[in-house]
């Protein structure tokens, strides 16, 4: 989800490149260039590289505050080549001053009796999904401490103003780790009043320079103007970023999975995590106020969710009727909902004055609100969740394993090395792309799996900066495949995501045992561009990328020989095996053997007609020894052998589904045995083929 709001949204078709000098020619105030002399009070630190972005080290931190900086009561001023601009597209937005927070105001602060979601107001720039997900970080502290790193070292000290610096030190997520930034403090004004995002209270800057500093990761405020509230979210905590379609999910008409829905979004909350919702807009249409009072394509921050307990007095205690109401925060500071549970609706007077005072309801227009969930979810379309995900061993929570690989969609002429095919649409190179196994140890494993593509606000400066359209699909494979695929014959669709030029694309899945491949891709080939993958389960899954085709050549492949053939087997099932217990039934399992090698299935309880859907693929050094097929049943004290039967797995073989009769084994091989199994098996000479 995209939203603009405040300036035009940014429009990649209308950019004209611009220069530098042009640029910045209408901002005045304190600009300083390479080689212009700075007035004595100040200090320049020049930059240094980290990741793609232009920041100080927090090394270079620590040394100015204690050393130069503080000594000798310098200001400090990032030697930025030129700072942060206002705009690369268009002229600013009139006659702009870059003013230190002093020059604005009598007594500033950084921060002003904590943070809140109230000291948040959008400004000028067209960044209410900034704001939003801002909102949201404000009421989680141990979040936004992160975030404002040592932030009582950075406050001013009105008694000892000559260890003000005007440093200040940020830190974001960005693609897989945490990156310090560093601003100066002058911040852009029109007649001594900050342009863009800032508190209610004059003094009060630390909405202001968060703000700058997010800004300096794309070198350009503008580059803020319409964006992704999940995005944002996800640079704020490092956590895992779901988008809900309220109408495909039918929360609106479906009680069922509304109650589900609330009840993930409470254990969302519980777990840290931050959530903002948006009402969908047309690409023609700007931000369109409705008679209800709430904004369509404008991003509001969730700050609360509550059941909330009918009645007054006893009868409140009496009365099972509860309620859940969202809260929500406009980031103007103002135009809020008006419809049931707005601040002055009749149905508060439903409700007691302790439950009120609990909620922390005011009636007052700051741009935070209180509505039904019934509401809510037939009036947001877009819901953003970011999920913290525990990794932590040392947690009574459940605990997550995670997995994290970075790579890229690249270009090579040939096939083998390419890896950027497209999406499965595009059949002749779809499994050219990067591919990542991972396995499935528990009967059933709900799996996390976020794919994240580079930001590219970066490049908006430039006219560029689209996203990419990616998505991925996941394949239950063969359950020993450790080289890549090349053929999809026995292999099933798991998964598919939808293809979407989001920076993140996310799902929540629930597999059976096994082992499955994810095959990351652009919707279009020769899409090129960096990505990072993120797999969660609640067991580890050995995870890992798959980098081989087929099994190398050694020194060793001339004394124990080189695969000359490779098989792949489905196993289907069986049926009409022989009882096994007083009850007539039986506990199956399949095993199948080539070359001293051997793959087993789950066993299937209380069936004589089990469904094994076991995969297995074979490189084959010996061609003439045949593959063996054997069922067998689960039992306490000994296993219990059911039947085999042997396959040649030739290159005759075609993948077309077989029934064969079980035999005994051994010398009684000739005899039949009760049951029949059905399979598909294919060989090749060319170990590329599957």
């Amino acid at each position: 989800m995209s939203y603009c709001c405040g300036l035009q949204p940014y429009d990649d078709d209308d950019d004209e490149d611009v220069d530098d000098d042009d640029a910045n020619g209408e901002v005045t105030g304190t600009q300083h260039s390479p080689g212009q002399e700075l007035p004595e009070n100040y200090v320049a630190v020049q930059k240094t590289e980290r990741c793609q972005f232009n920041l100080l080290t927090v090394a270079g931190i620590s040394d100015f505050r204690k050393g130069l900086g503080l000594s000798r009561g310098k200001k400090f001023l990032l030697n930025d080549v030129p700072h942060i601009s206002l705009c690369s597209s268009r002229n600013p937005p009139g006659n702009v001053e870059w003013k230190r927070p002093k020059e604005i105001c009598d007594n500033p602060r950084l921060i002003i009796e904590g943070i809140s979601a109230h000291d948040l107001n959008q400004g000028m720039l067209g960044n209410c999904w900034f704001v939003a997900a801002c909102s949201c970080l404000a009421i989680k502290s141990e979040l936004w401490n992160k975030v404002i790193p040592d932030w009582k070292e950075q406050e001013w000290d009105p008694i000892h103003t000559e260890s003000y610096a005007g440093i200040f030190h940020f830190r974001f997520w960005i693609f897989g780790d945490w990156v310090d930034v560093v601003v100066d403090d002058r911040l852009p004004t029109i007649d001594g009043k900050l342009i863009y995002c800032h508190s209610n209270m004059q003094n009060e800057f630390w909405t202001a320079l968060l703000e700058k500093a997010y800004a300096k990761l794309s070198m350009c405020y503008e580059s803020l103007d319409g964006g992704n509230t999940a995005d944002a979210m996800v640079d704020f905590t490092g956590g895992v970023a779901e988008s809900i379609d309220m109408e495909e999910g039918k929360y609106a008409t479906s009680i069922a999975a509304r109650m589900k829905l609330i009840e993930d979004l409470l254990h969302v909350f519980e777990r840290g995590g931050i959530i903002s919702c948006a009402i969908k807009v047309s690409k023609s249409d700007r931000e369109i106020h409705l008679a209800n009072g709430l904004v369509k394509g404008h991003a509001y921050s969730v700050t609360a969710i509550q059941k909330v307990r009918m009645g007054q007095g006893l009868l409140a205690l009496l009365n099972p009727e509860k309620i859940f109401l969202i809260r929500m925060r406009n980031p103007w500071g103002k135009t809020e909902w008006k419809g049931m549970w707005s601040d002055s609706s009749e149905e508060w007077k439903r409700v007691s004055n302790t439950e009120r005072t609990a909620l922390g309801l005011t009636v007052k227009n700051d741009g935070e609100f209180w509505m039904a969930v019934e509401d809510w979810c037939k009036i947001f379309t877009d819901v953003d969740v970011c999920r913290l995900i525990n990794t932590s061993l040392l947690s009574i929570q459940k605990t997550w394993h995670e997995a994290v690989f970075f790579s890229s969609w690249t270009k090579h002429a040939e096939p083998r090395h390419n890896r950027s095919g497209g999406c499965v649409n595009n059949r002749d190179t779809f499994l050219q792309n990067p591919q990542f196994v991972f396995d499935i140890t528990k009967e059933e494993d709900e799996v996390l799996i976020s794919i994240q593509q580079q930001d590219m606000k970066i490049h908006r400066p430039e006219g560029q900066g689209k996203n990419l359209y990616i998505g991925f699909s996941v394949f239950k494979v063969e359950l020993n495949r450790i080289y890549r695929i090349h053929k999809l014959i026995t292999q099933t669709s798991a998964a598919t995501s939808a293809y979407t030029n989001t920076r993140t694309v996310f799902m929540r899945k629930l597999l059976s045992k096994g082992r499955y491949i994810i095959i990351p891709s652009t919707f279009a080939p020769e899409d090129l561009g960096e990505f990072m993958i993120r797999v969660f389960t609640d067991v580890n899954s050995s995870c890992r990328e798959l980098t081989q085709d087929k099994p190398k050549v050694t020194c060793w492949s001339i004394c124990l020989g080189y695969p000359q053939l490779v098989s792949q087997i489905y196993v289907h099932g069986a049926n009409g095996l022989q009882s096994q217990d007083s009850d007539g039934g039986a506990n199956p399992y399949v095993i199948v053997y080539c070359e001293g090698s051997s793959v087993q299935s789950t066993v299937q309880k209380n069936t004589l007609d089990p469904l094994f859907d076991l995969r297995a693929i074979f490189y084959r050094k010996r061609p003439r020894k045949a593959i063996t097929v054997q069922v067998w049943n689960s039992c306490t004290v000994q296993d219990q052998f059911l039947g085999e039967v042997v396959l040649p797995a030739t290159l005759k073989d075609l993948a077309e589904p077989q029934k064969l009769q079980l035999h005994k084994r051994g010398q009684g091989m000739e005899e039949e045995m009760p049951g029949t199994i059905t399979f598909k098996v294919v060989t090749s000479s060319q170990l590329t083929a599957m």
